[in-house]
C-alpha cells in the first residue's frame, strides 16, 4: 500500500483526499466523483433537478436515504439547541440571497417568512416528507457537506484504507496516520473578512479518527447599501443574520456531519446565546471538542477545549 493524493472539485468547492491504499489515483478520483454526483442529485438546493429541490417545489414527497439521514440528524440538533439549529431555513436563506444572489431582497419581509420556518412543521412518515405547509422548504447546507465527507470516508473504509484524510471545502474526516506516521495536522483559519486564500491560520491541531468542521461569517457575507453586514448564518427565531463577536467555531466530533451541524449551531447561537456553555456541555456528554475565536478589539480571544490550549 502507498499514500496517494487526489485533488479536484466537489459540491462546488475544492476536494482533497490523501489515503494509504493499494488502488490507484484514478479509482480514488472515481469514488469522489461518484459520491459528489450522488450527493448533489439528492441534497443540493443549488441544483434545480435534485430530489431536495423537487421536494421543495412540491413535485414529490418521497425522500431517499440521504435526506432521511439528514432530517434525523437535524432533529437531534434542533432539540439540542432549542430550535436555534433549523434546516427549514430555506425561505430565509433564499430571501437574503445565499442560494441565488438574484433572489436577494434588500429588506425581506421576515414576519411573512417566519411562519414557514420551524422544524416542528415537518415530519417523516413511511419515507415521505410531510409538511404543515407547502411553503415550508428545506436547506441542508449546514450539514450536507460534512455528511458527504463521511460518505467519501465510508467508501475509503470499504476499499480497505486505514489511513486517510478527506477534505471538502474545509470540512474534514481523518483516520489513522499521515504519511509521516503521525496524527493528521489540520489548520484552523484566522477569521478575518474575506480570508479566501487560507494562507493565514490561528491554530494547528493534530487529530485522528474523527471529523472536523468550521463555521464562520468571514467568507459568505455581503454589505448592504447602508453598510450593514449580512452573514449567511441565520437565526431562525428572528429571521435575521447572526453577526456577533463570535467569529469562528471549529468542532471536532466522531463524524464530519456532526461537526458540521454543531459548528453551525454554535455560530447561530452567537456569543450571547449560550454557545460556549452548550459546547462545554457537549464536550462532557458527547466528547466533542471545540475551538471558538472571538473578536476582542484588534485582537482575537480564544475559548477552547483543554486539548487545544497552547
Amino acid at each position: 500500500m502507498r499514500y496517494v493524493k487526489v485533488e479536484g472539485e466537489a459540491l462546488g468547492t475544492f476536494v482533497a483526499v490523501t489515503c494509504n491504499t493499494d488502488v490507484d489515483e484514478a479509482k480514488i478520483a472515481e469514488i469522489v466523483a461518484r459520491v459528489d454526483a450522488e450527493a448533489k442529485a439528492s441534497m443540493s438546493v443549488f441544483d434545480s433537478s435534485s430530489l431536495l429541490s423537487r421536494i421543495n417545489r412540491g413535485e414529490t414527497d418521497v425522500i431517499d436515504k440521504h435526506i432521511a439521514c439528514n432530517i434525523e440528524m437535524a432533529e437531534r440538533f434542533s432539540e439540542l439547541s432549542d430550535g436555534v439549529y433549523d434546516v427549514t431555513l430555506k425561505p430565509l436563506t433564499e430571501a437574503w440571497g445565499f442560494i441565488e444572489e438574484d433572489d436577494r431582497v434588500a429588506e425581506p419581509n421576515i414576519d411573512s417568512l417566519l411562519q414557514f420556518v420551524g422544524f416542528e412543521k415537518i415530519r417523516v412518515e413511511n419515507n415521505r416528507l410531510i409538511r404543515d405547509d407547502e411553503r415550508v422548504q428545506l436547506d441542508f447546507n449546514s450539514i450536507a457537506k460534512g455528511y458527504t465527507v463521511d460518505l467519501v470516508a465510508g467508501e475509503l473504509d470499504a476499499i480497505g484504507s486505514d489511513d486517510y484524510l478527506v477534505n471538502i471545502g474545509g470540512e474534514i474526516r481523518c483516520k489513522g496516520e499521515n504519511p509521516k506516521g503521525e496524527p493528521w495536522s489540520i489548520a484552523i483559519e484566522t477569521p478575518y473578512d474575506g480570508n479566501y486564500a487560507m494562507d493565514s491560520y490561528q491554530k494547528i491541531v493534530r487529530l485522528s479518527d474523527c471529523g472536523l468542521a468550521t463555521s464562520g461569517n468571514y467568507r459568505r457575507f455581503y454589505y448592504t447599501e447602508d453598510g450593514r453586514k449580512v452573514a449567511h448564518t441565520i437565526d431562525p427565531r428572528s429571521g435575521e443574520s447572526v453577526v456577533s463577536d463570535l467569529l469562528s467555531v471549529t468542532v471536532v466530533a466522531p463524524t464530519c456531519a456532526e461537526a458540521d451541524a454543531a459548528a453551525t449551531m454554535f455560530m447561530a447561537m452567537g456569543s450571547e446565546g449560550g454557545a460556549l456553555q452548550l459546547a462545554e456541555r457537549c464536550e462532557e456528554e458527547y466528547g466533542w471538542r471545540y475551538y471558538f475565536i472571538y473578536a476582542d478589539g484588534e485582537e482575537y480571544r480564544i475559548e477552547c477545549s483543554d486539548e487545544f490550549r497552547d
